[in-house]
């Protein structure tokens, strides 16, 4: 299986979700390098970081050893697309912000969403994005965070629904190695890709090829879906309660393509709080030959 995990608070300092996620069975953990919904945050102080690095070093999975795979999700206010001044500016330096977090946490990859175009239209949009992302990696040089591009349900103007928005837009930048994909299962269910089938899983793992080369995929985010095939609409359902159902979610965890890749819940918490812990249980009692 692929090192299942879910996205964890990072509320009470980042060290604090190592201990999250182990008690929920976590063998990967996403968090917030920051407030996800401010713009700017302090700096990171020395001893949290110094707590974060030991409590990961320290902190095993059920299924591998410490450490744990550990990336981060941006901030939701980012929207590289923006024919906004002001907003494309704001978005520009938070991402380096909370690139240059995740290389003094150690965090590997930095999952952002592309952006929407706001009714400036699709080209523009895609370039806009592109021109960030140059950028954002000029004034963060050499870093060690790798940007994961999402790909996205297609609601509004978000762009991203379709990989050939992602192809384009690392076939554009000047510095293309520093990008991956995390692919959404919810959002690409939403976006027209029946997972639900061998073929129609196969086929969004050639579209992804074809937009970024072999290897590209990264990271998944393991989300059923409340709507249905191609609805456009961005809504997480429990592994199993949506419209996806288990046979893709076992195809998809038992595939050795993605032995080593982190795979990140973002469905529903539940009243208990304990949703992402059953989705894992979920998960982990999915028989391959189910798929």
């Amino acid at each position: 299986m692929g090192h299942l995990g879910a996205h964890v608070s990072a509320a009470g300092g980042v060290a604090k979700a190592c201990e999250r996620g182990a008690a929920i069975g976590c063998d990967a953990l996403q968090v917030f390098v920051k407030n996800a919904n401010v713009w700017r945050a302090k700096p990171l102080a020395a001893d949290a970081v110094a707590a974060f690095m030991a409590a990961r070093d320290a902190t095993p999975g059920p299924s591998v050893p410490a450490p744990l795979a550990v990336i981060a999700h941006a901030s939701y206010l980012i929207n590289l697309a923006s024919p906004v001044a002001e907003t494309a500016d704001r978005s520009r330096d938070a991402l380096v912000d909370e690139l240059q977090r995740c290389d003094q946490l150690g965090i590997d990859g930095l999952v952002v969403h592309p952006g929407a175009h706001v009714g400036q239209g699709v080209d523009a949009g895609l370039d806009a994005i592109a021109r960030a992302l140059d950028e954002v990696f000029e004034r963060h040089p050499g870093g060690r965070a790798r940007l994961l591009l999402e790909n996205t349900a297609g609601q509004g103007t978000v762009l991203g629904a379709e990989l050939q928005h992602h192809g384009r837009i690392v076939r554009s930048v000047a510095a293309p190695d520093r990008l991956g994909l995390c692919l959404d299962t919810c959002h690409a269910f939403a976006a027209g890709f029946d997972l639900r089938s061998a073929d129609g899983y196969e086929h969004l793992l050639a579209a992804a090829d074809a937009a970024f080369g072999s290897a590209a995929v990264v990271a998944w985010h393991l989300n059923d879906s409340r709507h249905p095939l191609d609805s456009r609409k961005d809504r997480h359902a429990s592994i199993g309660a949506g419209e996806i159902g288990l046979e893709a979610f076992a195809r998809l965890v038992h595939d050795a393509r993605f032995e080593h890749v982190p795979m990140i819940l973002e469905t529903p918490l539940g009243d208990d709080g304990q949703g992402h812990a059953r989705d894992l249980i979920t998960l982990r009692g999915l028989d391959a030959r189910a798929a």
